[in-house]
């Protein structure tokens, strides 16, 4: 039987590139994008879109129902800059519409949730170095406390209800396609559009904040591959560690210089400081790894190269 699937929060920094991506592997058709709002025009014009508020379960329902739905994949959220913002809206977006789509597949309405969690989960007393998949998980901000929450209910609802529901700790992602969303990596996106039109950029992290990172491409890929392994193969129910550089400003400026020599970067750290001094510098996905064979393709070069061909274009 072929299957339908539903993006909610499609027209994000993931969503639409995993959107894309899973169109182009089912079929236009059987991939249904959804958002608060209209997206790109590659997102609007190659396949279905319904404007839905993930936090409303009776719209959701019917969305569902109505294109026969079997996976969801819910990006929906604030992210972690945003969040310290707007806390309680946070909360509501982050956590409501977990448990919304949670309880459709507990009511058999869908077969199979993908949910994306994040290396803000982990908090200042967790390992820094080879964070492992399980830790001291104390985190410190408004979007590692909701997604902490949503992967210890993902993991009930398997065990509860059988709910086949499957999740990633993203790192920071690094997109030439689409602009970042209010999270707390961003400057590894803005630093390779400010390198090209102004070759120059001020950080808003210190030097040397060491962080885990990941190219889009293998961040999608990752996504997939563990929506596609056989059931028996997924050991974590919560959400798997998931792994592919580290790196701080000034080795990413570095990598920048190679291409441009000009390209020069400073440093005003903000807010984004404190989040970023509270999570891990590289991670330990070695369950991820033995799994479902997970392994990257990127490191920070290719990365690089593949940004600035892609953005100068």
């Amino acid at each position: 039987m072929e299957k339908y699937i539903l993006i909610i929060g499609a027209c994000g920094q993931i969503g639409t590139e995993l959107t894309l991506t899973l169109r182009e592997r089912y079929g236009n058709d059987r991939v249904i994008a959804s958002d608060i709002r209209e997206g790109s025009d590659s997102l609007m014009h190659s396949g279905p879109f319904e404007i839905l508020d993930a936090t409303n379960y009776d719209a959701l329902e019917e969305v569902v129902a109505y294109h026969d739905i079997s996976e969801v994949y819910l990006m929906a959220a604030m992210l972690s800059a945003t969040a310290e913002k707007f806390p309680m809206r946070a909360w509501n977006l982050n956590m409501n519409s977990l448990f919304n789509v949670l309880n459709l597949a507990k009511e058999k309405k869908i077969n199979k949730v993908f949910w994306p969690s994040s290396i803000a989960v982990f908090g200042p007393n967790t390992p820094k170095d080879h964070t492992p998949q399980h830790t001291i998980m104390e985190p410190s901000t408004v979007y590692g406390i909701s997604k902490q929450s949503g992967e210890r209910w993902c993991e009930y609802y398997f065990k509860k209800f059988n709910v086949d529901v499957r999740s990633l700790r993203y790192p920071g992602l690094i997109s030439w396609k689409t602009m970042p969303g209010g999270g707390t990596t961003d400057y590894a996106v803005e630093i390779y559009h400010k390198a090209l039109k102004q070759g120059q950029y001020t950080c808003f992290l210190k030097k040397d904040t060491i962080l885990p990172m990941m190219f889009m491409d293998d961040a999608i890929r990752a996504t997939l591959e563990l929506m596609e392994a056989d059931a028996e193969r997924i050991k974590v129910r919560s959400a798997y560690n998931l792994a592919a550089m580290s790196f701080d400003p000034e080795e990413m400026a570095r990598s920048i210089q190679k291409h441009l020599p000009d390209f020069t970067i400073d440093y005003d750290p903000d807010f984004r400081q404190l989040i970023a001094d509270s999570w891990p510098k590289s991670i330990d996905d070695s369950h991820a790894q033995n799994d479902w064979n997970w392994k990257p393709e990127f490191d920070l070069d290719r990365t690089t190269e593949t940004m600035l061909e892609n953005l100068k274009s």
